[in-house]
């Protein structure tokens, strides 16, 4: 969206989600350095990681509505489409050089491009059809599975028994289901007068300036701050253990 279209709520709540990220690798860093041991892989914990990556791709699916309405403007979601496509080919190739056995074949940036892709065909469609095809994304692979999807060809559409290992893995189905649910909630709301609320009860001072900041931000913050928070945390656990 342009500067002067952007709602900072929903900066806000990016920003929020994008905090919750850096915290969530700071915890599996200290775990994956030995400086703790028996958090990263808790099952709370591991939910909370999950949740972060819900809120993203529902995050998709209100931007993809509020910046294009009625109809794509192409240049702006080409440009896009590309720095995210391009980012999540760069994360795969770093991932396999340094994890080569867990490396991110199809991470939340793949999920966002593919998320993308899809909910873009949807652009024009009413609220109530993206929410059939969003439940429908959501729900078939809890009741159709097979090992034919348990490679890393497949796996990344959703149908596998057992993935191939990742540090990060979004598959389509059922995530891009939580962008159409997205976009059916802000085509409905958008029915209200959804901006101008959302304008006036916007989070005032310093704290929601620094999270819409980091939520203008997220995918250059998402990028570089693994590699920053690694380099300081191996030294140090050197240092410690």
């Amino acid at each position: 969206m342009a500067g002067t279209q952007r709602l900072i709520a929903v900066d806000i709540v990016r920003g929020l989600a994008i905090a919750g990220v850096v915290l969530f690798h700071l915890v599996w860093d200290f775990e994956f350095t030995g400086i703790i041991s028996g958090v990263a892989q808790h099952p709370a914990w591991l939910m909370f990681g999950r949740s972060l990556a819900g809120t993203f791709m529902i995050l998709v699916g209100v931007s993809l509505v509020l910046a294009h309405r009625t109809q794509i403007r192409w240049s702006p979601f080409m440009r896009r489409l590309s720095i995210i496509a391009l980012a999540a080919a760069a994360v795969t190739v770093m991932t396999y050089l340094v994890f080569p056995a867990n490396f991110v074949y199809f991470g939340i940036l793949h999920a966002i491009a593919t998320a993308t892709l899809i909910g873009a065909l949807f652009i024009r469609a009413p609220a109530s059809l993206c929410l059939a095809a969003g439940i429908a994304i959501f729900a078939l692979p809890f009741f159709y599975e097979s090992t034919a999807f348990d490679t890393r060809l497949l796996a990344w559409i959703g149908f596998f028994t057992q993935p191939p290992p990742s540090n990060d893995f979004v598959p389509i189905f059922p995530w891009v289901g939580l962008t159409l649910f997205g976009m059916a909630a802000t085509k409905w709301l958008l029915t209200t007068d959804l901006e101008g609320h959302l304008s006036s009860a916007a989070p005032q001072g310093q704290t929601a300036r620094f999270l819409a900041w980091c939520g203008r931000r997220s995918l250059v913050i998402y990028l570089v701050h693994q590699p920053v928070l690694l380099a300081v945390i191996v030294p140090v656990s050197r240092l410690l253990i």
